[in-house]
């Protein structure tokens, strides 16, 4: 299932309230009946993406992340458009970290007619892409695969990927906390992305918006360690947080792709 735009617009205003969002917010700021704001808030919540209280919605309360499927039609366009943006970024001949989630996948899709790059993966969509371009060299890491998340993790992997040290290490994650902290939903998860930021030479975060003042349980990192950072939409308390930090900043949308720092 794919999001609609006002489904993906909801998510946003609620990321935006930090809190609570009612029925009746929702009919005004959209200006469509209660009855078709009810299906929107249904779908939705069937999909783990809000939770349904009295009145209104919450986000859910999460210690992991949502299932893969769902994650794949969050903000796809805006994904699609951050993915353009890396893509335009990687000269011919470099080699790339291409961490695991949806958003590094739809980097991968837009890699299909780079002229030439070395990838080191664990992204399992993401190999399976690039295999296609006959100019792309990849490299899977071995490990053991996450059927929910379609990528391979644990030791073996973390271990395979610091064998290496690239010209650009391109991962996403799983929140951006409030003290612009980079946080994951499991320590293997952090352990893997902690790889790709050690052993890069230019560190791309790739991260939509739904991604911003999100709580997950592991620490990994912090936007002070970032180079570049790639995203859609800037809201204020995030391009504060940025301010403090010496990484380029690219918002980039389905529309243009500007520079904001």
């Amino acid at each position: 299932m794919t999001l609609s735009e006002r489904q993906n617009h909801i998510l946003a205003l609620l990321d935006k309230a930090a809190g609570n969002l009612t029925s009746t917010e929702l009919t005004q700021a959209f200006g469509v009946s209660v009855q078709t704001i009810r299906k929107d808030l249904n779908e939705l919540s069937n999909l783990g993406l809000v939770q349904r209280v009295h009145g209104g919605i919450t986000r859910p309360r999460q210690n992991r992340n949502l299932s893969f499927t769902n994650r794949q039609v969050i903000n796809l366009e805006a994904k699609q458009a951050i993915a353009r943006a890396v893509a335009a970024r990687l000269p011919e001949g470099a080699s790339i970290f291409l961490g695991n989630g949806t958003t590094p996948q739809q980097v991968a899709q837009a890699l299909l007619d780079h002229p030439g790059l070395q990838v080191i993966t664990n992204n399992l969509d993401a190999a399976l892409t690039l295999c296609q371009n006959p100019n792309i060299e990849t490299l899977l890491a071995g490990g053991r695969i996450r059927p929910s998340d379609q990528d391979l993790m644990g030791e073996d992997t973390t271990r395979f990927m610091r064998r290496f040290q690239v010209n650009f290490g391109i991962f996403g994650i799983g929140g951006l906390s409030a003290k612009g902290e980079l946080i994951d939903f499991s320590p293997e998860e952090s352990h893997l992305t902690r790889a790709i930021i050690d052993c890069s030479d230019q560190r791309i975060l790739v991260t939509d918006s739904s991604k911003y003042l999100r709580s997950a349980p592991v620490r990994t990192g912090h936007l002070s360690e970032i180079d570049l950072f790639i995203t859609e939409m800037l809201p204020e308390p995030v391009q504060a947080l940025l301010a403090a930090t010496d990484a380029e900043v690219v918002c980039a949308s389905p529309q243009q792709q500007e520079p904001v720092k």
